[in-house]
């Protein structure tokens, strides 16, 4: 046993190395501080204790993700997901719990042993799946969501079984009674903190951002999110809830990005200490004397709760990428189970080896959820593709009638934006998109929307590719569009296309591959910057347009050249395809000096000279007989190395030497 400071300095360390490892192979952090709880534990190298203070702390790793999850779900988003919470979550709980039960009756077991086993195998970890969401940007995906309503239902169901446990074993007669209070206080808080408290909030952030202490908001956001966890605590709910609901209703505010830069330090150490002390409770030693209850347990929970969970989404009329994608991240056992088990042990409900079973492969499969959930979202994907396979012959039934159309890839916000101005046209369109949901509802609000990847070649046949008068890519995917634009020139070499791009990066890419227009999002923003900025100067219309097509027609030239500031030094990598520009004053002994500004040979370095400025007075188009003075300030663009010799050139007369070539031997 290590003291305290010695104890920090071997986390850290064990830390450091493992995310380094786990990282290096494209795998989650979490992964690695679960090892490093194996490792380091009580049941490995036994380098770390587990301590109440270190319990409390962990604890509170769960409860500040649970508030910066509630940050991304504003009060009209939670209760659009009530179908979801009360729906899907509330059979995915009773079902494994009923066939818990069962499988106990068939084994000559109690029903209350299986009732207080399927009560704990019935949860899913918040923690990690909340966290691989976030990760992976899909909170707000259609799997998160229902993913999402199904752990916050699992956080409520908590406060229940915790009052059966206990009643179960000495069968009182007041469970009912005490249920009843139960949900009848947290019903009550939940409403107060949802339809008061964001009113509260919003004024007490006010009343606290005109103090404009950055020491005051930080202890002020620590004490909202602890303050509400207590509360919650209290009224019987977890920790987790009430910081999930203070982040829902922070999310409100004009303050939840300045919030959510403050916690993640506390969230990111506490977080890695809570998957530490949930890898020192697993047994090694014990798994490897007992693996056969191990595994037969833990096929229970992920097989048993995935295949429930799996068939429960298809009967919500989910598609199976969807229904898979959602299985595999509910399918591992969560923190809220090592407490009902504790509970139920000190109940007597359950005996010791069934719960050193029970934990093992408990822990086990939280430790395999990184890896099923990679793999699962492998096979959602391949799934998704082959329904594209087998879609096609509805998508051609579909658009059989339609001719002259514009096919649109992608029907996000930017696809049905161009649907819009097309119906108003009377053009018709055909859209493709690979979102199940998305499709359902624009069909069921009349629209031509079919599920397909857009990307395949059979898939734009069938929309009628043939019979098109344009393709529109209303999503920003280089190695899609170059897809796409493949297929559509094979079968229609002289077809419109129109591709949307994030910048100009790819703009010469796309347009080599057939692209007959490429918009560039940041670009096209800068356009519309400027003509309204014009407009309300009050210059003619007509010019402001004169302008903006010879923009166009330059296919942006003018607008890829800028002058790097300090920030732009850490994006060089994003911004390898524009041109900076560089001024440079032209002191009195440089060599351009008397040198005709059209006469200077700067395009074999190659750079392009932009204009110069003279005595405050800007020239853009030098005259034939202009010549270089002392003072101008000469304007460049082009790339860095270039920029470089070409300055070299104008104050020296002399070009940077060439590398030595290297000699074989």
């Amino acid at each position: 046993m290590h003291s305290g400071l010695e104890g920090v300095l071997i986390l850290l360390i064990a830390a450091v190395l493992a995310v380094w490892v786990v990282r290096h192979l494209h795998l989650p952090a979490l992964l690695g501080y679960l090892l490093i709880g194996i490792a380091v534990g009580p049941h490995g190298l036994s380098w770390l204790p587990r301590t109440d203070v270190t319990d409390v702390l962990a604890d509170f790793g769960v409860v500040f993700l649970m508030f910066s999850i509630g940050l991304e779900f504003s009060r009209p988003r939670l209760f659009s997901m009530w179908r979801l919470v009360f729906g899907l979550g509330s059979a995915q709980v009773a079902v494994t719990i009923l066939v818990t039960v069962g499988l106990a009756k068939l084994f000559s077991m109690t029903w209350q042993y299986g009732l207080v086993l399927g009560s704990a195998l019935a949860m899913s970890s918040t923690a990690i799946v909340s966290r691989l969401l976030a990760e992976r940007a899909d909170l707000h995906s259609t799997p998160g969501r229902q993913t999402m309503g199904v752990l916050l239902f699992q956080d409520l169901a908590v406060v229940p079984l915790m009052i059966a446990i206990p009643a179960l074993a000495s069968e009182r007669a007041e469970l009912l009674p005490a249920l009843g209070l139960a949900l009848g206080k947290a019903a009550l808080i939940l409403a107060g903190l949802l339809f008061v408290g964001q009113k509260l909030m919003s004024g007490w952030f006010d009343l606290v951002a005109r103090q404009k202490s950055t020491e005051l908001f930080m202890l002020n956001v620590l004490l909202l999110i602890v303050g509400l966890a207590f509360l919650t605590s209290v009224a019987g709910l977890s920790l987790a809830l009430g910081a999930f609901l203070g982040g829902v209703l922070i999310s409100e505010t004009l303050y939840r990005h300045q919030v959510a830069s403050v916690i993640r330090p506390f969230r990111d150490i506490l977080l890695g200490l809570f998957f530490v002390i949930v890898g020192m409770q697993l047994n090694l030693q014990y798994v490897a004397a007992n693996p056969q209850w191990i595994a037969a347990m833990l096929a229970l929970v992920l097989v048993g709760k995935g295949v429930i969970v799996f068939m429960l989404s298809l009967l919500i009329r989910n598609q199976v990428p969807t229904a898979l994608s959602t299985a595999v991240h509910l399918a591992q056992a969560g923190e809220f189970g090592f407490v009902l088990v504790a509970e139920a042990v000190n109940a007597r409900l359950l005996d010791p080896g069934t719960q050193q079973v029970t934990l093992a492969a408990m822990l086990l499969s939280m430790l395999l959820t990184p890896l099923l959930i990679e793999r699962g979202n492998r096979w959602s994907r391949r799934l998704s593709q082959r329904h594209g396979r087998l879609a096609h012959h509805d998508i051609e039934e579909q658009t059989r009638q339609v001719s002259s159309h514009v096919i649109i890839c992608g029907y996000g916000r930017t696809g049905q934006s161009l649907a819009r101005f097309l119906d108003r046209e009377n053009i018709p369109f055909v859209a493709l998109d690979t979102d199940p949901q998305r499709v359902r509802q624009a069909t069921a609000g009349g629209e031509r929307v079919l599920f397909g990847d857009a990307d395949r070649r059979e898939v734009l046949l069938a929309a009628g590719l043939e019979r098109a008068r344009a393709v529109v890519l209303a999503y920003a995917d280089l190695e899609s569009a170059v897809k796409v634009l493949r297929v559509v020139r094979e079968i229609q070499p002289h077809l419109p296309v129109i591709v949307r791009a994030k910048d100009d990066a790819q703009l010469d890419q796309l347009k080599a591959a057939g692209a007959t227009e490429v918009v560039p999002e940041i670009l096209e923003a800068s356009l519309q910057l400027a003509m309204q900025t014009l407009s309300q100067l009050g210059v003619p219309a007509s010019r402001t347009m004169e302008r903006v097509r010879e923009i166009r027609g330059q296919r942006y030239e003018v607008l890829r050249h800028f002058y790097r500031g300090e920030e732009d030094q850490l994006r060089d990598m994003r911004t390898a395809h524009l041109q900076p520009r560089r001024a440079l004053e032209v002191p009195s002994a440089a060599h351009a000096i008397g040198k005709r500004y059209l006469a200077l040979e700067l395009t074999r370095f190659p750079v392009k000279l932009i204009g110069f400025v003279r005595h405050g007075i800007r020239c853009d188009d030098p005259a034939e007989e202009a010549t270089v003075a002392a003072g101008d300030v000469i304007v460049l663009a082009g790339a860095d190395p270039k920029l470089e010799a070409a300055e070299q050139y104008l104050l020296a007369g002399t070009e940077p030497a060439a590398p030595p070539q290297r000699t074989a031997g």
